[in-house]
């Protein structure tokens, strides 16, 4: 963990995790105000991304400075996304806004990685790679995310943490601007973006998949923001949502999602984590329609003792999983798992107090860290608890969280072996295998499919050299892996060791365009 120190001028907000605490971001802020110091350097050697050229402070006197700290895998650096691009759109001629990503992983530092995030989130503004934190440490931050304003004459005016900054921000540009109007540079600086180096393919960014048991697979097709039914022979079926980002419900045609991420189907349902619209979806493929079942588009924030018995709404839901009557919600945004009562759609709190840390107890106790992936064997719900790089089990019967592989959320790394000794880092998926005492872990940071044998207590490498996969799923003897970065889905012949790339093709009806 990084030192955390603070000038006694600061207001002081020490923060222990790797992305801020949702309760803490209700309650308490670090914000700097006091006397103006000059901008230490954000040019590293590590290099910049949205752009061809290496910058200074100094290149944007004249302008105001919006240094936005992040790292790619922290949910609360992605929550803040959309409020950046409205005070870029907002203040297109004052404001120049910079990711200063500062890594807690590993994988993280890799360029290539940060790259692949921008293009992932839709990231337009400039992003320099903080690789060994000495930005961080020259601001003296703290926390993920982190925002930090320098006026045009390249001093710090103002700097806060957490989630819920954009009305005081905008509010503090505004005062800039009405000040230091006649010595703002207005003109409109443009920038060779990564997006336009991208090659189109049929996939953007595939996540998680489901199969109906009965021949047919369901694909989140994540960047192009659709669900994608196909065929075992990989011919794309159905196109669920016309790839535009959106919240509308209707027909598959007209429907819009937001990044959508995990799948659960039951009859001729399919139930959706619209991840970044914080909604569940059901599409129904009778009717041919997509409506919404949970949510509003808010994030919930509660904890501790708040909201047990009434209902709640979603907040970064990444995975879904229907067990008897109920749909389980990795809702990873407020480190919980929900339960939706299918028979009315009611959803409510479920497990995890609220807080981001690794305890075990009883389901209202014990604490999560960005649950994004769940399995179901012999009554037990499997999590991968991504920040903390831990796979979790709840007890269904007893109501009891304990944690089979994990240590904290500063402890990861990349070790096979028994349980008491293995580091996975930032796994993202789980899926039990139907018959056998084994679950497949998604090691998304390590590029690795590993395998947990729950009677041995073990873990070990089944597949390696992949690029950030995000899910797998088990189909007659073969693992079907979700290549994320890379655009592409992973056939894996479990009994061969044969690999192949799983090729999705429209059928005769153009479904794939």
């Amino acid at each position: 963990m990084k030192s955390i120190f603070f000038p006694f001028s600061w207001l002081l907000f020490i923060i222990f995790s790797a992305c801020n605490p949702a309760q803490e971001q209700k309650t308490t802020q670090m914000e700097r105000n006091d006397s103006l110091t000059n901008a230490p350097e954000i040019n590293t050697t590590f290099g910049w991304l949205n752009t061809e050229k290496q910058f200074s402070i100094k290149d944007f006197r004249g302008k105001i400075v919006l240094l936005d700290f992040w790292t790619l895998g922290c949910i609360n650096c992605q929550h803040i996304i959309p409020d950046l691009k409205r005070l870029e759109k907002e203040f297109e001629k004052e404001l120049i806004v910079i990711g200063v990503h500062s890594a807690k992983f590993h994988s993280e530092k890799r360029t290539e990685a940060i790259r692949k995030a921008i293009l992932k989130f839709g990231i337009k503004h400039l992003v320099v790679n903080d690789a060994d934190s000495k930005i961080w440490d020259a601001y003296t931050v703290r926390a993920w995310p982190t925002v930090i304003l320098i006026n045009p004459e390249g001093k710090i005016v103002y700097q806060r943490s957490g989630e819920s900054f954009y009305k005081s921000i905008r509010q503090k540009i505004q005062e800039i601007i009405k000040e230091k109007g006649d010595k703002i540079n207005k003109n409109l600086l443009s920038f060779q973006l990564e997006e336009a180096k991208e090659a189109k393919s049929i996939l953007r960014f595939p996540s998680k998949m489901v199969s109906d048991g009965k021949g047919y697979f369901y694909i989140s097709d994540s960047g192009n923001n659709r669900i994608l039914k196909t065929d075992i022979q990989g011919n794309i079926i159905t196109i669920v949502g016309n790839g535009k980002e959106g919240l509308k419900d209707g027909r598959f045609s007209e429907a819009t999602f937001y990044e959508p991420h995990g799948l659960a189907v039951k009859d001729n349902w399919l139930y959706v984590a619209d991840t970044k619209n914080n909604v569940i979806r059901l599409v129904d493929f009778n009717s041919q329609t997509v409506r919404t079942i949970a949510g509003d588009g808010s994030m919930g924030y509660y904890d501790r003792n708040e909201k047990w018995n009434t209902t709640v709404v979603p907040n970064s839901p990444w995975d879904v999983l229907i067990h008897e009557n109920s749909l389980y919600v990795a809702n990873a945004g407020n480190h919980q798992i929900l339960r939706l009562e299918l028979k009315d759609a009611k959803l409510y709190r479920f497990a995890g107090a609220g807080n981001e840390a690794l305890t075990d107890g009883t389901t209202r106790n014990a604490s999560f860290n960005q649950p994004s992936g769940l399995t179901l064997l012999n009554d037990i719900l499997y999590v991968a608890d991504s920040e903390a790089s831990a796979v979790r089990g709840v007890a269904l019967k007893n109501n009891q969280v304990f944690t089979l592989i994990g240590k904290g959320l500063f402890e990861f790394g990349d070790k096979d072996g028994a349980f008491s000794e293995a580091l996975l880092q930032h796994c993202m998926s789980v899926k039990a295998h139907p018959t056998l005492p084994i679950i497949y872990v998604a090691d998304t940071y390590n590029g690795k499919i590993k395998e947990i044998n729950l009677t041995e207590k073990t873990i070990k490498t089944l597949v390696d050299n992949l690029e950030e996969p995000n899910d797998v799923l088990f189909y007659e003897g073969s693992l079907y892996i979700s290549n994320t970065h890379a655009h592409e889905i992973v056939r894996y012949e479990l009994s061969t060791g044969k690999r192949s790339i799983w090729a999705l093709q429209s059928n005769a009806n153009g479904a794939a365009n």
